[in-house]
């Protein structure tokens, strides 16, 4: 496991790599985001690590020219910031998971074994076809017929799950796990939020509304219409 650490606190990261170290892994660490960024675009990494609070530049927008650049390395975002509303923030500029400080590193641990062994995406699997829809997971980019469709990273994440599942019945609770990574209810409208927002950019233009409500289950994405 290759390990990128982003974080100023000397402490923090001192800790950081001790820790993951011990589990045989290759670590990296950085206090500065440009040193880490030339780093990013010139090896590889199986995780970033990667603090919210940076000198100079702010980790989520780190996140941001990382996932503008079309770098799907997973990226776990460590912060104080413990809200909802700060979570939202972060997966929606395109973090894998959050953590906030003070953490174990026991659960960081875990949470990078867990991203480690989420099925990786073949060849065959880079682009997702239904109907007039395309979505390029490498490149990012999301289409209707020729129209780029002008998707946030979480509506893009949206869009994946519900054509993962083209022509069946997507749950809210599925949604907030595959797309959030809740294993909870947070009692938000988040779903409905989002999924508002992504179907008015997928259907609004066009004649054929292609993602349904299925009352009291969840969502259906038909490529008939």
């Amino acid at each position: 496991m290759r390990v990128l650490v982003i974080e100023d606190d000397a402490e923090t990261r001192l800790f950081l790599e001790r820790g993951l170290s011990e589990q045989g892994w290759t670590v990296t660490c950085h206090s500065a985001p440009k040193e880490a960024l030339l780093d990013l675009g010139a090896k590889e990494f199986d995780v970033v690590i990667l603090d919210w609070m940076l000198p100079g530049m702010a980790g989520i927008d780190v996140l941001k020219l990382l996932r503008g650049a079309t770098l799907q390395v997973p990226v776990i975002m460590l912060t104080a910031r413990s809200s909802i509303e700060d979570r939202v923030a972060g997966l929606e500029a395109g973090a894998d998971d959050y953590l906030a400080k003070p953490f174990a590193i026991i659960e960081l641990i875990a949470r990078i074994k867990s991203i480690a062994r989420r099925p990786q995406i073949s060849a065959q699997e880079t682009v997702l076809t239904a109907g007039t829809l395309s979505l390029d997971r490498a490149r990012r980019i999301a289409k209707r017929g020729e129209d780029v469709l002008d998707l946030s990273p979480l509506e893009f994440r949206l869009l994946d799950v519900m054509m993962e599942h083209e022509g069946r019945v997507v749950t809210r609770s599925m949604l907030l796990e595959l797309v959030w990574g809740y294993r909870f209810d947070p009692k938000t409208s988040l779903v409905q939020t989002h999924m508002s927002r992504l179907r008015t950019k997928l259907d609004k233009p066009y004649d054929t509304e292609l993602i349904q409500t299925v009352r009291g289950s969840g969502y259906s994405l038909n490529a008939n219409g």
